[in-house]
């Protein structure tokens, strides 16, 4: 889909336009802060959910940004699980992007919660089985809320809106077209402490969705209210913000419901203020959801070679350069069994240098992967051995090196394929080849 866009033009699209001879528009489903949502049939009879990014509404400024953006969300929306939405199609429109998606006449949770009664354990277990697979592919939802989940025609309940799925700036300002800093992505009820107010520059990790995860089940369980008090205007940001950093949350709700005491126990793991503490993995919190036995729906269905033969690779999974790769075995040169990894600088030299224009989380010497004999395994250490007139010593990356939800130190952490390493908002997975 990355491709130069074309000359911007308003588009003002009626019912019954016929959009790339193909999507008949039969209505709108709803409107956000860039872009429009239609439903649409093809010419076979099959409905779809088609989503039209405004740019000609966006400051010039960020059309760039937002359009590498909208690439990613189709991008996501193909990773195979019957618990994302799927894209099916994209293309342009006088200039605007669009993505085509799976319709899910179902509706989101927020409106299933006010006329139906809710299977909450399903829910649960279909919620965390999409994030097992957005999470194996290298991505973090970032804006998990009940609004962000759809009911396919089956039944099945699917994640939806990864519009930026793990980018950092999904919930930082943004200029609007008369280039005022207003517009907000992502929302404050579900974000956990470390994203909030970070410190330094968190890395995000798939725990940022666990803690979603259980502002949004909470929210479920307890008719519509927050874990951390109310939010209903701006002066209760401050004090709710509190209340999450402190992991202070109300659970009297749960005491009047079945199961009361099981979903405690989930929610007291999601909830966590710290991500280290925090419960490390969708797999992992799919084994304490009340009533449901966890099965391993995503284990036939990777898209990598999990079986080292000629040796390990890395894929960028998140980043500007997504899809790239870098065949560790291949790169190594002589006696040298170490490789070094950081952001592309002319006056540094790295065997992996991550491009990376639109932000700096990523240190120029980030961190070192080794091939250890003795183990036969890669191992991945924080930070570089720096060898100067006036510094001779290692020296960490500035926001840290993580395998899954791992912190890696110096002393290293072997991987394997399957494994999702986040450097800054770069994220990369091992497979074998």
């Amino acid at each position: 889909m990355a491709q130069p866009i074309p000359v911007i033009e308003k588009v003002r699209i009626k019912i019954g336009d016929v959009i790339a001879d193909r999507y008949t528009v039969e209505r709108s489903l709803g409107e956000g802060s860039f872009g429009v949502v239609y439903l649409v049939k093809t010419p076979e009879g099959e409905q779809y959910a088609l989503k039209l990014l405004r740019l000609w509404e966006v400051h010039p400024e960020i059309r760039h940004q937002l359009s590498q953006r909208f690439d990613m969300e189709y991008e996501t929306g193909r990773i195979s699980s019957p618990y994302l939405v799927h894209s099916v199609d994209h293309g342009f429109l006088c200039g605007n992007p669009y993505i085509v998606m799976e319709f899910c006449p179902g509706g989101d949770l927020i409106h299933l919660s006010s006329r139906d009664k809710l299977d909450l354990p399903k829910i649960a277990h279909d919620v965390l089985n999409g994030l097992i697979a957005l999470h194996a592919a290298g991505k973090v939802h970032r804006d998990l809320k009940p609004e962000n989940v759809l009911r396919k025609s089956d039944g099945t309940f699917a994640l939806t809106d990864f519009g930026i799925a793990g980018d950092r700036n999904k919930r930082m300002t943004e200029r609007n077209i008369m280039g005022r800093p207003k517009q907000i992505f992502g929302t404050y009820a579900y974000m956990p402490p470390e994203q909030v107010k970070p410190v330094g520059d968190a890395t995000v990790l798939p725990t940022t969705d666990i803690f979603s995860f259980g502002v949004m089940m909470y929210q479920l369980l307890s008719n519509g209210r927050l874990p951390f008090g109310k939010l209903d205007s701006e002066r209760d940001l401050m004090p709710y913000i509190e209340r999450g950093r402190n992991g202070d949350w109300d659970t009297s709700p749960l005491k009047k419901i079945s199961n009361g005491r099981e979903w405690a126990i989930l929610l007291q793991g999601c909830l966590n203020p710290n991500f280290h503490k925090r419960i490390q993995s969708a797999k992992d919190a799919l084994t304490f959801v009340p009533g449901i036995i966890p099965v391993d729906n995503n284990i036939d269905k990777r898209d990598f070679s999990t079986k080292v033969v000629n040796g390990l690779l890395l894929r960028v999974m998140q980043g500007e350069e997504y899809g790239r790769v870098y065949r560790l075995d291949d790169m190594l040169k002589g006696d040298c069994a170490i490789l070094t990894l950081g952001r592309r600088d002319v006056s540094i030299h790295n065997d992996i240098d991550i491009k990376e224009t639109q932000s700096v989380y990523l240190s120029r010497r980030h961190c070192t992967f080794e091939l250890d004999y003795v183990i036969g395994e890669w191992v991945v250490r924080d930070g570089q051995w720096i060898k100067s007139d006036t510094l001779n010593q290692w020296k960490r990356s500035t926001n840290g090196t993580y395998v899954n939800s791992s912190e890696v130190s110096v002393n290293g952490m072997a991987i394997k394929p399957g494994d999702i390493i986040s450097v800054g908002d770069v994220k990369l997975r091992a497979e074998g080849y």
